[in-house]
């Protein structure tokens, strides 16, 4: 069962990964046509810095999945760090639990402003692109890294194992 769950992990973390290196790779292009076209050609894309930063955002908030999975989120511990590891343990805990309890009030508050979004047709004003797809990334990546997190708190030890290089 747990090799099964594991798996999906990694698959979760394979498609995580790709998707935020293809929306980064997008946004860079988009950002060099913008300098070629406005330095060499006198013509800038009006719509690219708008589109560029949906881009980013999703490929943070999908590429966070990774990093939520691996512990590698930045945190303030320098405190925690002097404690000894039976306590420092126990404070990991805590925080991940906090963090999953966070993610999910915000995906939940997020919801209802994802559905008006949608129901309206909201669009950005420079690109006329649908809102509720960059909003829609926000509360998927909360998401996808709090069942990683509870995922990763259940199998202790274990995913270090199944999961691969961490980079």
């Amino acid at each position: 069962m747990i090799e099964a769950v594991l798996r999906f992990v990694r698959a979760i973390l394979v498609a995580a990964r790709a998707v935020s290196a293809v929306l980064l790779c997008c946004s860079v292009a988009l950002n060099f046509a913008n300098i070629v076209g406005r330095y060499f050609f006198s013509v800038s894309i009006a719509w690219a810095e708008e589109i560029m930063l949906f881009l980013m955002v999703g490929c943070v908030f999908i590429g966070n999945g990774p990093v939520a999975w691996s512990g590698r989120q930045i945190r303030m511990d320098v405190l925690v760090s002097m404690m000894p590891l039976p306590v420092r343990n126990a404070l990991a805990l805590i925080s991940d639990l906090l963090f999953i309890a966070t993610a999910i009030a915000l995906t939940v508050f997020a919801w209802p402003v994802i559905v008006d979004l949608a129901n309206f047709d909201e669009r950005s004003q420079a690109a006329n692109f649908p809102l509720v797809i960059p909003q829609a990334l926000i509360p998927i990546g909360l998401s996808v890294m709090a069942l990683l997190v509870a995922i990763r708190i259940l199998t202790r030890g274990r995913q270090a194992l199944s999961a691969g290089p961490r980079h």
